[in-house]
């Protein structure tokens, strides 16, 4: 029980820049899409120093269109209230961001919509 409470500690020590290096291993080497570690990013670590706020307004960044560009378009015009053109220009600029200073459940809600529809999309 010891180890696992090591192993919870360091991971919650973890710097930001570890933390991402930890999601790359977790994603190219085991398929893993590590969903929760923005939150631990974010979140920073347990105990001492200064409070940080947790962020509450997120951007959502279209990094590409993938394999379905053309559903993607469609789905961020959808979204966007764009005209097609002007949502057609947003995708083939990627990265690039799709809504900003929104709530987190509503940047979760678009990156799945728009990882359904096959794009890949990054929170910030």
């Amino acid at each position: 029980m010891a180890d696992l409470k090591d192993f919870a500690e360091q991971l919650v020590n973890l710097t930001v820049k570890e933390v991402n290096e930890l999601a790359t291993i977790l994603k190219d080497e085991y398929g893993i899409e590590p969903a929760a570690a923005a939150a631990v990013a974010v979140a920073g670590p347990a105990g001492g120093g200064e409070a940080e706020e947790a962020q509450t307004e997120f951007d959502v960044i279209l990094k590409a269109a993938g394999g379905s560009k053309l559903a993607v378009v469609k789905l961020v015009k959808e979204l966007t209230g764009l005209g097609l053109k002007e949502a057609k220009g947003l995708v083939d600029d990627a990265p690039s961001a799709v809504k900003e200073a929104v709530s987190k459940d509503e940047a979760e809600a678009l990156k799945s919509q728009l990882e359904e529809a096959g794009a890949e999309v990054e929170l910030k």
